[in-house]
């Protein structure tokens, strides 16, 4: 079990009255993900990172992500394995489909390690945040200010109103176990009612681990039997439980001057419940308009509205996943597996696939301008084969 790592004793040292130039609340993906965008803007920002836990302390998810935004975010190194294909095992059989790009499964603590190590001359200190007034952010080792203050949080959206309480609200809820199991390939995703009745199943190989849990759109349904199911099917032991509830809605980006990331954001894509890569994708987005602010480029209220659009910009894309994750567990399982079988075609494969990828792209990390660009193809509709596995 993680226990929680805010300072004690000795090393808990008062923090009230302590400013800085940015507060970043939550530092895994998409705190960090802001944290590192300022520091390779080249700004002169004080940056002060919060967290409960210590740097990589509790991983949340199944630790997944398409290949490419290894890369682009600088932490190959993290990598456990790349997964070649993926499969979507049906009660009526099973279709195995090669993506135009890769997953990887990733060590979570190094992963932020390495980003971390990118964030230049960022400050860290465990803390639990309750709330903010203002630009006065409180936790429970004193206030501090900023005038730029950013919820990576999480789902619970603390720093916004108002608060998300399961399970009366747009969350799914996940289950993992991590055995010891060097078996496995590809990320394989398991629709089965029996399984689950709205959601899925999952396994993730990762060198040596087996990443096995369930899924719930539904937060009325628990997901710890669907769970231990799954692992005694594919004979692994259900040990090393983690789990989280994650939203499968956009919510408001910005409020009462502060700035919302990742899950606190709603940036969790429905249908596969994928938030890394959105994390990433929108805290570089974020961590763009803060540094314009802090170069004197443009104000707070700028840099709020030019974060609310682009957040905007891309709430079409989610409402269709959001459609898809409602349609899909409805259809009768005879046709949804024919559905599976007749998708597997190359062509449609990398079409859509190609557009789940677009919507939140490796190659924004890259990009030197500000985040205010189509985010429909922030690449280009041609990028796309030049990802692919050779």
């Amino acid at each position: 079990m993680t226990v929680r790592a805010t300072a004690r004793g000795a090393q808990r040292t008062s923090l009230d009255g302590e400013r800085a130039d940015v507060i970043v609340c939550g530092a895994s993906f998409a705190g960090l993900a802001v944290a590192r965008e300022l520091a390779r803007s080249g700004v002169d920002a004080d940056v002060l990172v919060l967290d409960r836990y210590e740097l990589g302390e509790r991983a949340t998810s199944a630790c997944a992500i398409p290949t490419p935004w290894l890369a682009a975010m600088g932490v190959q190194d993290s990598r456990r394995q790349e997964l070649p294909g993926m499969s979507f095992t049906t009660p009526h059989g099973r279709a195995r489909y090669r993506l135009p790009w890769t997953w990887s499964s990733f060590d979570y603590r190094e992963l932020c390690a390495l980003l971390w190590a990118q964030c230049g001359t960022a400050r860290f200190a465990t803390a639990v945040v309750s709330g903010r007034t203002g630009d006065t952010v409180h936790t429970d080792r004193g206030d501090l200010t900023a005038p730029l203050v950013v919820d990576a949080c999480g789902w619970k959206r603390v720093l916004g109103d108002p608060p998300l309480q399961p399970p009366e609200a747009p969350l799914s809820r996940g289950l993992e176990v991590h055995p010891h199991d060097a078996g496995g390939t590809d990320l394989d995703v398991y629709l089965e009612r029996d399984l689950v009745r709205r959601g899925y199943g999952w396994s993730v190989p990762a060198a040596g681990e087996r990443r096995v849990g369930a899924l719930s759109y539904d937060p009325h349904d628990h997901v710890k039997e669907p769970t231990r199911s799954l692992a005694g099917r594919l004979d692994v032991e259900a040990v090393r439980y983690q789990g989280n509830w994650f939203p499968h809605r956009l919510r408001a980006a910005t409020g009462g001057g502060a700035f919302f990331v990742g899950d606190s954001a709603g940036h969790c894509f429905p249908l596969s419940g994928e938030g890394i890569r959105t994390a990433f994708y929108f805290g570089i987005a974020c961590g763009r308009e803060l540094a314009a602010v802090v170069d004197g480029r443009q104000t707070r209220d700028a840099a709020l509205a030019g974060y609310a659009a682009f957040h905007e910009a891309h709430r079409p894309a989610f409402r269709r996943a959001a459609r898809l994750q409602r349609l899909i567990p409805a259809l009768p399982p005879r046709l949804l597996a024919l559905l599976l079988w007749s998708m597997n075609v190359q062509f449609l494969v990398d079409r859509a696939f190609g557009w789940y990828l677009r919507q939140a792209h490796p190659s924004f990390a890259d990009r030197d301008g500000a985040p205010k660009q189509d985010p429909r193809a922030p690449d280009g509709r041609s990028s796309d084969h030049s990802l692919r596995r050779r």
